[in-house]
């Protein structure tokens, strides 16, 4: 046995903290007994008896200790740390950088209706405190996906590597919102501030201030950057808290549902720049998943620009713009100034950071893309986006089995090792969840020569997608049965839609075999790629 795993494990599960209390208490209650019980004439083998007991208890206590858990949902069994699912936490770089997340505000409306309103005033905090120097911030999804789960805060901070958690609540009723926000000192366990606002709706932003002030000084940190207000009317900015809750759904209905909620925000506030944003932002999701991408691409342009003429520091905007450039027009030298820009108005952004890492690898920079995607892993651990490592892939799946937007990295990178069945576990398990059938994993039967599952899942997956599914996909099932002339002409067609995944076939090994075909090199450079430099990215 482990005796320093094994004491980190009593700490985990707070048995010190129980036998501290448990040795306090018994204490107490045994001078109450020996000094309340004489006068009454109680016998003493009664006291003997409760003194006993007492200290009978002590073990029990230990061991329910050891077993359960108090949290903010009642008792709940404390989780086994296994080998399959413990997570390593590697200390900050910087041991004088504080680290705080942002959980989703609880809706205690009395129609429990404005959870939309408590993510939203959460992530209004998360994104202010994000501009604080010296202060490093889980992203969003990290933090987010812990809503509704029975998990304490100290393991919390534990999976997202932080020292400080921000949660509370929001009731609204009518125009009326109560906010109730408290600051945790996680590893203790302990809150160090905690404050109750009420307001009338068109004191929200200055609610919101309040509190991301009265965190930073509590942190003894500078607020060098004041937000400017997030609208001039509170129906808009109601209106794109609901578009921005909706925007982070991954299906077709959801992502519309959004955009409808961005435009009436327009509709209240035509110069709301963060409501073009997040126009662009559900047009990016739908873009080849659900809409083909020349329509979908050309829409997000258009909602970004809009954006930046009324706001340039909206860094979000500068990204989605980036991707417009390099889908429609092959532009990856106009796309790396925009992803710059968004970097440099939000480095701790996860989209600033994986975007950018996305393009240098698949222009073959490989040193520039591990730089990025190390800096998304560390601000967005709950995140598949980073998952281009084993281990982060791993670790992002224990955080949120369900995120399978588009199809698992992980299960690629699964294949390519060659663990073929827990590819195909991967992908059933997303299968599952979405209802789509993936294309990945006719390229895990085709690899493993299983032709005609290969062609029978590949035919179900175009089918599920309607009326659209990018050509290199359908290419990469071909070319791994050896169907390269087939894969040639799919390529062409990703070339003439625009498919936004078209840029990483020069790194992609599955292409490898169509290296020698002048095709295959005249379609890799023609969008912007030099051939023998993302070739060597893998070449054997």
């Amino acid at each position: 046995m482990n005796l320093k795993k094994f004491f980190a494990e009593l700490k985990r599960r707070k048995v010190y903290a129980v036998a501290v209390t448990y040795a306090v208490v018994g204490w107490l209650l045994i001078q109450v007994v020996t000094q309340v019980f004489p006068p009454f004439e109680i016998p003493n083998w009664a006291e003997r008896l409760v003194i006993l007991a007492i200290i009978i208890g002590f073990p029990v206590a230990l061991i329910l200790g050891w077993l359960f858990d108090f949290t903010r949902h009642g008792i709940v069994r404390t989780a086994d740390l296994s080998s399959e699912a413990r997570i390593e936490i590697s200390p900050s770089a910087n041991s004088a950088e504080k680290s705080i997340a942002v959980l989703p505000f609880n809706d205690l409306s009395p129609e429990k209706d404005h959870a939309y309103f408590g993510e939203g005033i959460a992530e209004e905090l998360l994104g202010a405190l994000a501009k604080v120097d010296g202060l490093r911030v889980a992203a969003r999804r990290s933090s987010f996906w812990f809503k509704d789960k029975e998990a304490n805060l100290r393991e919390i901070a534990a999976n997202l590597n932080v020292e400080h958690v921000v949660e509370g609540s929001v009731r609204r009723d009518g125009n009326r919102v109560r906010v109730t926000a408290e600051l945790i000192d996680a590893r203790g366990g302990f809150t160090i501030w905690s404050e109750t606002y009420e307001r009338e709706m068109h004191g929200i932003f200055a609610l919101q201030d309040n509190i991301t002030h009265a965190i930073v000084d509590t942190l003894k940190l500078k607020l060098a950057i004041s937000s400017p207000p997030a609208s001039r009317s509170t129906d808009a900015y109601d209106a794109y808290l609901q578009g921005l809750f909706y925007s982070d759904k991954s299906t077709e209905d959801t992502l519309r549902r959004s955009l409808e909620f961005f435009e009436r925000a327009l509709e209240q506030d035509p110069r709301f720049s963060r409501a073009w944003t997040g126009i662009a932002k559900a047009w990016l999701w739908l873009a080849d998943a659900y809409v083909p991408p020349l329509e979908a691409y050309s829409k997000v342009r258009d909602a970004a620009v809009r954006a930046l003429e009324l706001n340039d520091e909206e860094a979000e905007a500068h990204v989605y713009l980036a991707e417009a450039k390099r889908i429609l027009d092959w532009n990856l030298d106009g796309a790396e100034v925009e992803f710059k820009r968004a970097a440099e108005i939000e480095p701790n952004s996860t989209p600033s950071n994986y975007f950018i890492a996305a393009l240098y690898a698949a222009r073959g920079d490989r040193d520039k893309a591990l730089a990025y995607l190390g800096r998304t892993a560390k601000i967005d651990p709950a995140s598949l986006w980073v998952s281009n490592f084993i281990a982060a892939g791993e670790r992002a799946l224990q955080l949120d089995p369900t995120f399978v937007y588009g199809e698992p990295l992980l299960a690629a990178l699964y294949r390519e090792m060659g663990r073929f069945d827990d590819a195909i576990a991967l992908y059933k398990r997303a299968e599952n969840i979405s209802g789509r059938a993936a294309i990945g994993l006719a390229i895990t039967y085709a690899r493993m020569n299983r032709r005609k599952e290969a062609q029978e899942t590949l035919e179900a997956a175009v089918a599920n997608r309607g009326s659209y599914t990018p050509g290199d996909a359908i290419a990469h099932v071909n070319v791994v049965l050896q169907a390269h002339d087939d894969a040639i002409r799919e390529l062409e067609r990703a070339y003439e839609e625009h498919s936004s995944s078209l840029h990483f076939i020069g790194i992609a090994p599955e292409f490898a075999p169509l290296r020698s075909d002048e095709r295959f090199v005249s379609i890799v450079k023609r969008i912007g790629l030099e051939p023998e430099k993302v070739f060597a990215v893998t070449a054997p």
